[in-house]
């Protein structure tokens, strides 16, 4: 839940707590709510990690954003994110921790990408 929808609902709770909420107060309180919940869209963050820590140093990243593929800033230092946790305190949520099957056997066998998170909002 946004914070205009806390808003919304916390004016109409008032209301009626004052006995002052009429039948069409009501009705456009549920479509505002109704209309900005069909409105969100979701982004989608792919973060490469120096290992499985959600902690580790972020090694490569990708951004979906309104539709459209972002790779980010060609200067690490200049990422939104150094590290998942980062991500995670800017209100990202993951949805898909690095795969342990695909983590290498050796220092010379290597099997798929390793360490990549995924993370999404909704917005």
């Amino acid at each position: 839940m946004t914070k205009v929808d806390e808003e919304i609902i916390t004016a109409l709770v008032t209301e009626l707590q004052q006995g002052m909420l009429t039948e069409d107060q009501l009705r456009q309180g549920i479509e505002d709510l109704t209309a900005r919940s069909k409105a969100k869209k979701q982004d989608v963050l792919y973060l490469q990690a120096h290992n499985t820590s959600p902690g580790s140093r972020v090694i490569g990243m990708m951004l979906i954003e309104d539709g459209v593929l972002k790779e980010g800033p060609a200067n690490s230092e200049d990422w939104p994110y150094q590290t998942v946790l980062d991500a995670v305190g800017d209100g990202w949520r993951i949805i898909s921790f690095p795969n342990m099957a695909l983590l290498t056997v050796d220092d010379r066998e290597f099997h798929g990408l390793g360490f990549e998170f995924i993370l999404e909002r909704w917005r």
